[in-house]
């Protein structure tokens, strides 16, 4: 037997009657007579070689075992052209069909994640791709065309071939476990240049040659700030860290401030990033004043 392809609107009418529970039903719902209803279903099964309702005996027609199976393929096949439907739709209202966006690593967790999930709501058209990243290497996304946006640092902030926008900042401050020799009071002036630093890595060619608080000749370099994290609570060296990360550590007593006379703490301006070449659509403008207000609240 030749099966044959339903059309939309005979997949459609299948729904409607399945949903509704009776011809009469959706015929109401699509606005169509019920004479046309029972065609398109009948159509549908002659064109697939299925009952998809019982119908005899009973004033209500009742999906099949086959009905059944058809239903999940069905609301399968309408809900993607649903979707491209409603991203046509806002293509041709001025919407981006994507948004990449790369994001420094010191951005709170709890603020990205709450934006992403309204944006989510807000845009359910657009695809988001995301990319965490730290120093110049967030700026190297957007540089190279991997990313359309970022939410980047304060490390490249004269690129001639990027614009930016300050949206707020974090405050940076040097820790180290209670035992550590620099959590002394009275350190003296360059005492923490005996001792080991822990330091976040630039993965990017970006900044070649640039040290960003780097106060010991003792460092070791890390591209994962959670790695950083762990060996600082594990007593190994000292070194800088979003306050927000270490907040839970400080009230513990896992972690304490140091109080250093070079003060290496410093506030960490964080800034939406893009291409001069590029113009910000409403979907990444909605991006870019989502993240300002949520870090304006973490103030």
């Amino acid at each position: 037997m030749r099966i044959g392809e339903p059309t939309l609107d005979q997949l459609r009418i299948f729904l409607a009657v399945a949903q509704e529970g009776s011809f009469g039903g959706a015929a109401r719902r699509m606005g169509r007579a019920i004479s046309a209803i029972s065609y398109g279903i009948a159509q549908m099964e002659a064109q697939l070689g299925v009952t998809l309702f019982a119908r005899e005996g009973s004033r209500k027609p009742v999906l099949t075992d086959a009905g059944h199976g058809v239903m999940a393929e069905a609301r399968g096949v309408i809900g993607s052209v649903d979707a491209l439907l409603a991203k046509t739709r806002s293509l041709h209202a001025g919407l981006e069909s994507d948004v990449s966006l790369v994001i420094d690593v010191m951005v709170p967790g709890d603020v990205t994640a709450r934006v992403l999930r309204e944006f989510r709501a807000t845009y359910p058209t657009v695809t988001l791709r995301l990319n965490v990243e730290a120093l110049g290497a967030v700026a190297a996304c957007v540089l190279t065309k991997e990313a359309h946006i970022a939410i980047a640092g304060p490390v490249v902030g004269d690129h001639p071939e990027l614009d930016r926008q300050a949206i707020g900042g974090v405050e940076l401050i040097p820790v180290a476990t209670p035992d550590h020799p620099l959590a002394a009071t009275g350190i003296r002036p360059g005492e923490s240049r005996t001792h080991l630093q822990l330091v976040l890595s630039d993965r990017s060619p970006l900044t070649d040659g640039r040290e960003f608080s780097v106060l010991s000749p003792q460092s070791w370099r890390l591209a994962d700030l959670g790695a950083k994290h762990s060996l600082l609570k594990e007593g190994i060296g000292w070194g800088n860290m979003p306050r927000h990360m270490v907040a839970g550590d400080l009230a513990s007593g896992a972690l304490v401030e140091l109080d250093l006379p070079e003060k290496p703490g410093d506030g960490y301006t964080l800034s939406a990033m893009w291409r001069r070449d590029t113009k910000p659509g409403p979907a990444t403008r909605w991006l870019i004043d989502a993240m300002e207000q949520r870090l304006a609240l973490c103030a």
